[in-house]
């Protein structure tokens, strides 16, 4: 009996634990936050090799889109449809930037860093960003 509940136990705390140090991330896609409009619910999240980020699309009208020259080097080119949840698994360490493709201009801008690798930043400095997203990019960058 006492062996029965000390597995059970055993279960049950790995089941907690396992769930406690997840790393997969969840940013809700907004057409307001606060004081902002066109916003991801966060716009920098650090997750480790392997970890997983869910984009949810809280509000219509919204993607998600990996921006050229804007993720390290050999990640495919990733575009989710619009109003649609979609997640992405980050399985190569680096920085990578992403945008609401029709609120791009208006700082609907987000950035993910894997593994705490940061070889590509320069990169990410040198894409032309516009709009409010040109303010926000700086800001951003400057705080990784």
């Amino acid at each position: 009996m006492l062996n029965k509940l000390f597995k059970s136990l055993l279960i049950i705390g790995l089941l907690f634990t396992s769930n406690a140090f997840a790393g997969d991330e969840t940013i809700e896609m907004l057409n307001k936050m606060g004081k902002e409009s066109m916003v991801y619910s966060k716009k920098v999240v650090n997750i480790e090799v392997g970890d997983t980020v869910f984009w949810k699309a809280t509000t219509k009208g919204h993607n998600v889109e990996f921006i050229k020259g804007g993720v390290p080097e050999g990640v495919e080119k990733f575009k989710s449809k619009f109003n649609q949840d979609t997640q992405f698994k980050f399985t190569v360490p680096g920085v990578y930037a992403y945008w609401c493709t029709p609120h791009k201009s208006m700082g609907m801008i987000g950035f993910v860093v894997v593994g705490n690798d940061k070889s590509n930043l320069e990169a990410i400095k040198q894409i032309r960003f516009s709009g409010k997203s040109k303010k926000i990019a700086e800001e951003l960058i400057n705080s990784l």
